[in-house]
């Protein structure tokens, strides 16, 4: 076991490998690991095995990812940006509640009661070979309802006006289904660069949230059931540094409160504190796209949509579509689609034209 653990470190990779080379990340390596012990354990519950082989290995260190916060600025015009771009209720939402992105993406208008505000999480979206696939969330904890307030209800109900699916956010390409996972992270580093702010993670959203809410005064408890969290110390080992300050806030406000004493109470992290002498942002706008020039979507990180849906030479509206790599290319096969399709359909109306005519004299 040990030895194949060295092999898939070192040379484990099968797909991809021009790319990433041959080795594989410390956390895949223990993802593999789990998967082995989890099935080796049950060999040794159905007795075909006396021990398990796979437990006193030498896994690589656990190492967790750096978490980013945006600042109390960075979020005022991250939002601002997002609302230009057609992404505010979502992103808002998002930082309103915490909530995963698959979570998110799978609310339907069924889950949201606008007379309590109560908001029930009890689906995710998943993409399993390029396929969205709903799915329960992975623990019983992830399935909650939490509370929203008054004022995004209302944005939220402004915004259902507009919207003609059972999805909350349903994909510009289908209101059938849900939006795609993978374009919704690059439409968020998008957003994220036009607004000037630093590059995060969906889910450092999750964490700016977490952040706001330990520092505005939430209590763990609280905390840990909106995020859906297992227990409360999760939450607490995840945000340590947030509960140490708070803690420290707690003993000064005691020790003056008891003590009579001045101790100072020691500040919230620098890190989402409204700085007021910044210059107040202003966002640019988008071009907007002439009529008859078809419009570019992209799909995910790799893939973009040229969609022309002129009225065909019947008087009915045909969609014709073209795929591409980059955005560059994808305009570039548009726009020769969209030179194709016109001369079809004004050689489609001149012979229709040309069978009338035939026609009208046949009966005379």
């Amino acid at each position: 076991m040990q030895q194949f653990y060295a092999r898939t470190k070192s040379n484990g990779r099968k797909i991809k490998v021009e790319a990433y080379g041959t080795g594989l990340s410390d956390r895949v390596v223990r993802a593999v690991h789990a998967n082995c012990r989890s099935a080796l354990e049950k060999a040794v519950q159905e007795g075909l095995i006396r021990t398990n082989p796979a437990i006193g290995c030498k896994l690589p260190p656990k190492k967790s990812r750096e978490m980013k916060v945006l600042t109390a600025n960075e979020v005022i015009r991250f939002l601002t940006r997002a609302k230009e771009e057609g992404y505010y209720e979502l992103f808002l939402l998002e930082l309103g509640t915490g909530m995963r992105r698959g979570e998110i993406l799978a609310l339907k208008w069924s889950d949201l009661n606008f007379t309590t505000g109560e908001l029930r999480i009890e689906r995710q979206v998943n993409v399993f070979n390029k396929e969205q696939v709903i799915s329960t969330p992975k623990t019983k904890s992830s399935i909650r309802t939490i509370i929203l307030p008054p004022s995004l209800l209302q944005i939220l109900s402004d915004y259902k006006k507009n919207v003609d699916s059972e999805w909350i956010f349903p994909s510009p390409l289908d209101n059938t289904k849900t939006r795609h996972p993978s374009a919704v992270r690059k439409r968020m580093q998008i957003i994220l660069e036009r607004a000037g702010c630093k590059k995060v993670r969906f889910h450092d959203l999750r964490h700016t949230f977490s952040t706001m809410a330990l520092e505005s005064g939430m209590d763990i408890k609280s905390l840990s059931s909106m995020l859906g969290h297992v227990s409360s110390a999760t939450t607490i080992d995840i945000y340590s540094h947030i509960t140490n300050t708070m803690q420290r806030q707690a003993a000064a406000k005691i020790d003056r409160q008891i003590g009579g004493t001045e101790a100072p109470i020691p500040r919230a992290d620098e890190r989402v504190r409204i700085d007021t002498d910044q210059p107040k942002f202003e966002p640019y706008k988008l071009k907007v796209r002439k009529s008859g020039t078809g419009c570019v979507t992209m799909i995910n990180d790799h893939l973009f949509e040229g969609r022309y849906t002129p009225t065909n030479a019947y008087g009915k509206r045909e969609s014709h579509n073209i795929y591409a790599k980059t955005r560059e290319e994808c305009e570039e096969k548009l726009a020769e689609l969209i030179a194709k399709v016109k001369a079809d359909i004004k050689a489609e109306k001149e012979r229709l034209k040309t069978v009338n005519e035939s026609f009208s004299l046949e009966l005379q």
